[in-house]
């Protein structure tokens, strides 16, 4: 989109308007740096003396933030959530592939749907199946019978093992791996034996996976990913876990096997989370999370130590080191009061 009427944006993010509705919107900015031509939002009051200097044709506000700014705005009542939709309107990201360039590798028995784009070099293996308005990247590889749905995207260098299946309407970035062996080993007096991965991964609608993340098949039952489900950058995900609704996982993230998470979870970056074992719905995990025992309850929980002075984390070192006899001590002295 090269630009868009106020009065028809307005209309399109059911925002009030405020000025004029002819103003030509071409691209969204921050408020520091927008210019002439580009609209940007306020999200948060305590920013709002920025409006004074703000040079943007249009601002995205609130109600209560409307009179600090003398141009053309459009009130809502989340500024962010606007800010998401109207950046999906103007965004200009191109497609990972148009057509279906000639040196792709496409085995005569898959089916694809219409309007399909498949890049240089990308190779579709037998028995697949796209849907309509698919889009692989170049590089891709997608293995035997694997399904990918309606709209799903695939940027480049994306591998897909064998029998996946993928939902409608799914993103996901480049370099990630869907479907490599779990990690599963029987030792044989110190020799490791290895156990074939007979599952698969499901992953449902909507979905979104970062770059260079990697999602391992199951075992014996499936790695299952739930519709609406959000994984950042360079996660793992081990074989059999399965991730529900609409959870969100931040970057750097490592799920161990057989991992059970609910629906509407976050989980923080860096967390590491043991595998055989459930959390439930609406749970929070904030970043460098430890998690090592179920979780049976909503709410937040922490376990990763702030960054201090080195000066005052050598003190805390120091003490750790000596919780043991402190707490002997402690139950001495407990004992003798008794």
């Amino acid at each position: 989109m090269s630009s868009i009427r106020l009065a028809d944006l307005a209309q399109q993010l059911d925002a009030e308007l405020h000025g004029d509705g002819d103003i030509a919107i071409s691209g969204i900015a921050s408020m520091q740096s927008a210019q002439p031509g580009q609209i940007t939002f306020l999200s948060n009051s305590r920013y709002r003396e920025q409006l004074a200097a703000c040079q943007a044709s249009a601002v995205v506000l609130t109600e209560a933030d409307l009179e600090f700014f003398p141009g053309a705005a459009l009130v809502v009542k989340n500024p962010y959530l606007t800010y998401a939709r109207m950046a999906q309107l103007l965004d200009s990201t191109p497609q990972p592939a148009t057509d279906i360039a000639p040196s792709a590798v496409i085995d005569a028995t898959a089916r694809l749907g219409n309007n399909i784009s498949i890049g240089a070099n990308a190779v579709i293996e037998s028995d697949v199946v796209l849907g309509d308005n698919v889009v692989i990247g170049p590089g891709c590889f997608v293995g035997k019978k694997t399904q990918i749905g309606a709209g799903s995207r695939l940027w480049a260098n994306v591998s897909v093992y064998h029998e996946v299946q993928i939902g409608r309407d799914c993103l996901i970035q480049s370099g990630t791996v869907i479907g490599a062996d779990g990690f599963g080993y029987a030792n044989d007096r110190g020799n490791w034996v290895k156990i074939p991965q007979l599952g698969t991964v499901i992953i449902g609608d909507r979905v979104e996976i970062g770059a260079c993340t990697t999602i391992d098949r199951g075992a014996l039952d499936n790695t299952q990913i739930g519709n609406g489900v959000i994984i950042d950058n360079q996660c793992q995900i081990a074989h059999n876990v399965v991730i529900g609704d609409n959870t969100a996982v931040a970057g750097g993230v490592i799920m161990a096997g057989s991992l059970k998470i609910g629906r509407y979870c976050m989980i923080g970056g860096a967390s590491v989370i043991n595998g055989h074992m459930e959390i439930c719905d609406k749970v929070t995990v904030t970043g460098m999370g430890m998690v090592m025992r179920p979780i049976t309850e909503p709410g937040v929980y922490s376990s990763g130590i702030p960054l201090q002075p080195n000066k005052a984390w050598r003190k805390t070192a120091a003490l750790v080191m000596h919780i043991d006899e402190i707490s002997k001590r402690l139950k001495n002295i407990e004992r003798k009061v008794t």
